[in-house]
């Protein structure tokens, strides 16, 4: 169909199919609508393809080769270790591929769905130009319009860094050999987990971080230990370091660095930058269609996900507010209920828990500490040091500790941050109780089984300030 003809009618258009627009695709179309689905380059979106899927592959294969290392503390001999990197990518690319496939398939194959692959971009209200990848364009429209076009990475302003064509989260998976030195630009939830799992392939690992401690969102005790584990770990962690310039000498990567009250040289082989993400909302014409953006470029949206624009909602990391899978896949919930069964879910007060897949992981659930005080609370603060708990002592993972934070007034659970082993696990059981309402009480007296990590929540609460 050619540009000037009338627009092809659906009921709902979708850009982009990450972790939200799939699903609603297919429950649109189980409630009879015709929907038609656009991806610009394939389905899954970052999750699958660029995000959780091939990092949590490979740092599978970076604990492997650590639980060979430390063997012998647990009197096991397995002789010296060495790492294939182009087996650990194989690995990683095959497992993407088939989730990747997988989701392609179940679109293409769902009655009332069709998947589109092509750039959509808005040429009116609620009506898209789509250019398919042979180059040729559709004209479309529909009464719902749903933008889903996730985000990238992005590179600051640094002199020099963008003529050195630097590694992002993506890219360094692709490396084919382990690198002689990596720096990282950043000290956020990316830069960790790439920073431990490069070490433990056997890179030496620089972190520079503008701020004053990693995981910025994090209380400062709970930043403090990531830092300090990183470092046992063999990580050289540079905070409150200032990058003034980069440039490559030679086969060398040098950052000119602002750091403890001087200037400094940082030199690696490889440069990865983990500084941030950006919108992917350029090419859509949003203006178009009435649909404004903030100063970053996201989608501005309200408590229920619509746009400035009638009949136009945005869903995932291109509305902005926190880039995880889970938010991207609630979103889809508060639409589809909005749409399908007229419900009214607000996003405005959601908090949304999050695990950094370091080794242990740190689980966060609700408010951190300082968050609860700066939001008028009178807070208690359970702790417990992982050294602590018998079934961590047990597996040899003593590192990290519990933290949760307790509304004194009512004795509810407000958040907690558990760095510990399996903290993921553990703070998602106290999430739970937060969803049910229940005070601290009733994990602190709860019989559960020993020796288990969740027995440890009866220890936790029990050293309540």
């Amino acid at each position: 169909m050619t540009h000037d003809a009338q627009p092809e009618p659906f009921d709902a258009v979708i850009i982009g199919a990450g972790q939200a627009g799939p699903p609603l695709a297919r429950a649109l179309a189980d409630a009879g609508r015709r929907v038609l689905i656009v991806e610009r380059e394939h389905v899954g979106g970052t999750c699958i393809n660029e995000g959780c899927t091939p990092t949590k592959t490979m740092l599978a294969s970076a604990t492997t080769a650590e639980t060979a290392r430390r063997g012998q503390a647990f009197g096991v001999h397995a002789g010296p270790v060495s790492v294939d990197m182009t087996r650990v990518r194989q690995r990683k690319r095959e497992i993407v591929d088939s989730w990747r496939e997988s989701g392609e398939k179940g679109l293409r194959d769902h009655e009332g769905v069709t998947l589109l692959m092509g750039e959509a971009r808005f040429t009116g209200p609620r009506e898209l130009e789509v250019r398919e990848g042979d180059g040729r364009t559709r004209t479309v429209s529909a009464p719902l319009v749903f933008v889903n076009t996730g985000a990238r990475p992005t590179v600051p302003d640094v002199p020099g860094l963008r003529d050195l064509n630097p590694l992002n989260s993506t890219t360094v998976m692709e490396l084919a050999e382990v690198p002689r030195h990596l720096l990282i630009l950043g000290g956020g939830y990316i830069s960790v987990e790439f920073a431990q799992m490069f070490r433990r392939f056997g890179a030496d690992v620089t972190v520079v971080q503008r701020g004053g401690g990693l995981l910025g969102r994090e209380d400062p005790d709970v930043s403090d230990a990531m830092a300090r584990m990183l470092r046992e770990d063999g990580v050289e962690v540079l905070l409150e370091a200032t990058t003034r310039e980069a440039r490559r000498d030679g086969e060398d990567v040098v950052l000119r660095v602002a750091v403890d009250g001087g200037e400094r040289e940082v030199r690696g082989s490889h440069l990865l930058v983990a500084t941030g993400r950006a919108p992917n909302t350029e090419a859509l014409d949003l203006a178009r269609a009435g649909v404004e953006v903030d100063d970053s470029g996201h989608v501005k949206v309200d408590e229920f996900l619509h746009t400035t624009a009638e009949g136009v909602y945005a869903l995932g990391d291109v509305k902005g507010g926190p880039a995880f899978t889970h938010v991207s896949y609630d979103d889809y919930r508060v639409v589809a209920g909005e749409v399908l069964r007229g419900e009214k879910r607000s996003v405005k007060d959601r908090v949304a828990p999050y695990t950094v897949f370091t080794d242990p992981q740190l689980g966060r659930v609700g408010l951190s500490e300082t968050q609860a005080r700066e939001a008028g609370f009178e807070v208690r603060v359970a702790k417990l040091p992982m050294s602590r708990v018998a079934r961590a002592v047990e597996a040899g993972q003593t590192r990290g500790f519990m933290k949760a934070v307790v509304d004194a007034r009512t004795e509810r659970i407000l958040g907690a941050a558990v760095l510990g082993m399996d903290g993921g696990e553990v703070a998602s059981m106290l999430g739970i109780a937060m969803m049910g309402g229940l005070p601290y009480t009733a994990l602190r007296d709860a019989m559960l089984p020993h020796p288990t990590l969740a027995e440890s929540l009866n220890n936790l609460f029990m050293t309540l300030e």
